[in-house]
């Protein structure tokens, strides 16, 4: 999904592990010139961005041996969002090897769909829900913040789940969950009203009361139980 801001992301498969210096060869042997890397150094990965014609792109190297890793790991519940790329991807060359990963990644196995529901319910409960009203305090604007954006990226986390789609990143909201058949009602419009409410009661009680409606839509577990009675809560304590 590209509009007229994005850049050119490219993932390259080698037979063999590249070196970082080999990486920036081939990529200024392509046309590249800026060049720069970004993230951890070492581990089997290497990233090179840089410009062609102007036009920024970023190339990510994987070994073919990582690649099947990553895919497998991708399946035995890894929540990076590797799995929505490579889903997605489009090969401009293939010896038919996103095709096989893709077919591998069409669903989220049913076991890793339910843990990250899990998951995601984990931090909502085991304490009093009054507990929300001291993040509203003035001057907590970085808790409130940081508790909005967990609460924003685990609500996506159960959407995506429970539609068995892979987690995409947090970028273009709206259009990602827009085909997706289980969600609520406004999803995207609601994360954004409560990350950019003023006022710190208000923006906690849109977003617990999303949180809620996810929940709702989840199926029962240990975590999701607790969550749907705590979430309740809060958002009484929140409405007087």
């Amino acid at each position: 999904m590209a509009d007229e801001l994005s850049d050119i992301e490219m993932l390259v498969v080698t037979h063999e592990p590249l070196e970082l210096e080999q990486c920036f060869d081939l990529a200024r042997a392509a046309g590249l010139d800026g060049l720069d890397t970004w993230g951890a150094r070492g581990g089997p990965e290497r990233r090179v961005s840089g410009r062609r014609d102007g036009v920024p792109l970023e190339l990510v190297w994987w070994s073919r041996e990582h690649a099947e890793a990553r895919v497998d790991a991708l399946l035995a519940g890894d929540p990076s969002s590797a799995a929505d790329a490579l889903a997605h991807g489009r090969p401009l060359r293939t010896a038919g090897l996103l095709a096989a990963w893709q077919e591998r990644l069409r669903v989220v196995p049913p076991e890793v769909a339910a843990a990250r529901i899990e998951a995601a319910a984990l931090p909502w409960g085991g304490f009093a829900p009054e507990g929300l009203l001291t993040i509203a305090r003035p001057g907590d604007r970085l808790a409130l913040a940081e508790w909005l954006v967990d609460a924003a990226t685990a609500v996506l986390a159960i959407v995506f789940a429970l539609n068995g789609a892979w987690p995409p990143t947090s970028k273009r909201v709206a259009a990602r969950v827009a085909p997706l058949a289980l969600a609520p009602d406004r999803l995207a419009e609601r994360i954004e009203q409560a990350l950019a409410e003023p006022d710190a009661r208000r923006a906690l009680r849109v977003m617990t009361e999303l949180q809620l409606d996810a929940v709702r839509l989840a199926p029962g577990g240990p975590n999701v139980d607790r969550a749907r009675a705590w979430l309740g809560a809060a958002a009484e304590v929140l409405r007087d």
